[in-house]
């Protein structure tokens, strides 16, 4: 089992980005959101895209184990924010942005009742196998009806380098999530912008990015 407190606290946060991913720029109008509508952001670790959908005028809700990883977020975006204790969490809020401390798996359909998109960039492919069936599972019961998810994923040859982040193929995301509309609006080899997986002598990495409809 991955120890992910661990790696904040170890500082081995290789997967963050300073800067918003292209593809959330580039798709999120596939989430077909309303003038202040609320995304929810799931193992969102001090993911800078939570603040360009802040500065896109949506409201965030979000989920991290790590308390480090959320203080660090506030902090280095001089965001000012009060915390609570709600049941298992520990709750941190801000203007138009609420973080639960906790376990994903300890959300339910209240915590996120008056979402209407999800963006997913790296949580599925952070779980192995058996924890991606679960997190699926649970994110169709927790999110509403009518809800889009914006999903990216990797696919690569799994024998030829162990995860995180893990390989999850077109296939598997139509059977992980069985109970959406599922569209894939791009996938494209993309191992030259890969060192770690070009060093290990992997063959393809292909990069694809999903939107999943809640039926």
């Amino acid at each position: 089992m991955i120890d992910w407190i661990q790696r904040w606290e170890n500082g081995e946060t290789g997967w963050h980005r300073e800067v918003t991913n292209d593809k959330l720029v580039e798709f999120i109008d596939s989430l077909k959101l309303q003038a202040g509508g609320m995304v929810f952001v799931p193992l969102c670790g001090k993911s800078y895209d939570m603040i360009y959908l802040l500065k896109q005028g949506y409201k965030v809700i979000a989920v991290e184990m790590s308390a480090l990883a959320i203080e660090a977020f506030f902090h280095e975006n001089a965001i000012a924010y009060t915390v609570q204790k709600a049941e298992k969490f520990s709750v941190y809020n801000a203007d138009n942005i609420r973080i639960f401390c906790g376990d994903y798996f300890d959300l339910d359909a209240d915590h996120l009742s008056k979402v209407e998109a999800v963006y997913d960039r790296g949580s599925l492919i952070a779980l192995p196998a058996d924890l991606r069936v679960k997190y699926a599972q649970h994110s169709h019961t927790i999110i509403p009806s009518g809800c889009r998810v914006l999903l990216l994923t990797l696919h690569y040859p799994q024998s030829q380098i162990d995860g995180p982040p893990f390989s999850v193929s077109e296939a598997e995301v139509g059977s992980l999530f069985e109970g959406f509309e599922c569209q894939q609006l791009q996938c494209f080899n993309d191992i030259k912008n890969e060192p770690k997986f070009q060093k290990a002598g992997v063959s393809f990495v292909e990069k694809a990015t999903y939107c999943l409809h809640k039926k």
